[in-house]
């Protein structure tokens, strides 16, 4: 698919809602809802494991061992890992040509309660490294196919896991037709917080389910600084700092040499300085209150693993003001050798744009900077909170009952985010009605999940065969 394809069938600025709709319209008669059901993948599909290797090549190679072991751990580890196999497979199947900004990696467990600026609990997509404009309907099956399987690992049989994947996009295509009918501003205001977390799914979960909503929101509030803080230092010499956990976390200290660990630590001071650039003025005088007292190295997620992630320790008030930041690297997106370059140059500010643009309350002290590392190589990262009020979603104790509501609040807050940046009326033209694309949808996650089932054997055999080490595998 080239980027000329996408671009194609984007509304002139200011169209009517009947010019709009009638675009979507005419894309399904380019690309009918039903060509959706299909993945067949191509004789000179290519290697997932050199598209994995392709990655590891520009990461930390003593910590890909680690991304290897975790990806190898399961199905559903391995697909958490692949989002660049899967945006090569999504290349080369239908294209709606109506864009939105992507999440790019939309797997169920990026969603999950976030804090807003104003303390409020909010349900929202989590992760945008690899945010970029593309075919809206790739992120809805990225979360379809996590649906499936997720709901393999848990033995949900056939007939369950089209219900899940059916109400999930159903859930997707209502909700676009209702952002369809309202203003620019009141989708733009649009946002799922606590209150309507329980409200919407209120006759649809048990009394167990319920509780356990509850439960997770409460525990997502306790997710602060101040718990983040007594659980990631220690003290020395009358100082707090951050406690080792090698190879996982790994303070500066024990990382590098003195006359090294100076010169980062400084490069460190300046990256708060600087970032804070990015930011708007009242926040960045929030942060110049803080200082910086301690910075360690950081190994996140599974597809993440590799790539240089700091976690910065500062301090506001006293001893118990504690404010930690991550510092994470931006790459380039694994989308866009598929829907073309950023247009932004630092990709950490890729990642932050996307992130606001698709979020309904972004954390306050996102930002990003471009750094001069002590190996001579300029990098991109884009720095938040490392915690603040945050839940994530536990998919292996859910009933099919429970990921099917959780699917329905996923694929409300997909629209939401795509409604905000894409044509959401053209879009919603494309789905209509009818539970066409629903289906098909679901047909394709079947499908892609026998496929990533493949793809992670083939991780297993070739750790096994020696072509790929991982961290814990017995011939490591």
């Amino acid at each position: 698919m080239s980027q000329s394809a996408t671009t194609a069938m984007r509304a002139v600025p200011h169209s009517t809602p009947q010019e709009r709709a009638a675009l979507g319209k005419e894309a399904r008669r380019r690309s009918p809802r039903s060509s959706h059901a299909l993945y067949q993948p191509p004789q000179d599909r290519p290697d997932p494991l050199a598209i994995l290797e392709a990655q590891s090549a520009a990461r930390l190679p003593e910590l890909v061992p680690i991304r290897y072991g975790r990806m190898m751990e399961s199905p559903f580890r391995f697909y958490r890992g692949a989002a660049a196999i899967m945006a090569s497979d999504l290349a080369g199947g239908p294209d709606s040509g109506i864009t939105a900004q992507l999440c790019g990696d939309a797997h169920l467990l990026n969603f999950r309660l976030l804090a807003s600026p104003e303390r409020r609990l909010m349900f929202d997509i989590n992760d945008f490294d690899e945010t970029l404009p593309g075919p809206w309907e790739w992120d809805v099956k990225r979360l379809s196919a996590s649906l499936v399987i997720a709901g393999r690992a848990n033995g949900f049989d056939d007939a369950e896991r089209a219900r899940v994947v059916n109400s999930t996009v159903r859930s997707y295509r209502e909700s676009m037709q209702a952002f369809a009918g309202m203003g620019n501003l009141d989708v733009w205001y649009a946002k799922i917080d606590s209150d309507r977390l329980e409200a919407l799914t209120a006759g649809q979960l048990g009394k167990g389910g319920r509780k356990k909503l509850a439960g997770a929101m409460a525990k997502a509030r306790t997710h602060d600084a101040l718990q983040v803080f007594d659980k990631l230092t220690e003290v020395d010499d009358g100082r707090p700092r951050i406690a080792p956990d090698p190879p996982l976390l790994v303070p500066i200290a024990d990382l590098m040499p003195d006359v090294e660990r100076t010169v980062l630590e400084r490069q460190f001071r300046r990256l708060v300085e600087r970032y804070g650039l990015t930011m708007a003025s009242d926040r960045r005088a929030l942060l110049e209150d803080y200082r910086l007292v301690d910075v360690a190295r950081k190994v996140v997620g599974v597809g993440s693993v590799g790539t240089r992630c700091w976690i910065l320790l500062l301090l506001g008030r006293d001893g118990r003001d504690p404010l930690f930041l991550q510092a994470k690297e931006a790459d380039t997106s694994v989308l866009a050798a598929h829907v073309g370059a950023s247009r932004y140059r630092n990709q950490g500010e890729r990642v932050v744009c996307g992130q606001r643009l698709m979020q309904a309350a972004s954390d306050i002290f996102l930002g990003w900077e471009r750094v001069d590392g002590i190996d001579g190589k300029q990098r991109d990262f884009y720095i938040r909170q490392l915690r603040d009020w945050k839940g994530i979603a536990m998919p292996e104790t859910m009933s099919p009952r429970q990921l099917e509501t959780f699917g329905e609040v996923c694929g409300s807050t997909l629209a939401r985010a795509h409604a905000r940046s894409g044509d959401r009326i053209a879009i919603a033209a494309y789905l209509g009605r009818s539970d066409a694309f629903d289906r098909a949808v679901a047909t394709f996650a079947e499908a892609y999940a026998d496929q990533n089932e493949r793809d992670h054997q083939s991780l297993v055999d070739a750790v096994g065969a020696g072509r790929l080490h991982a961290q814990g595998h017995p011939t490591t």
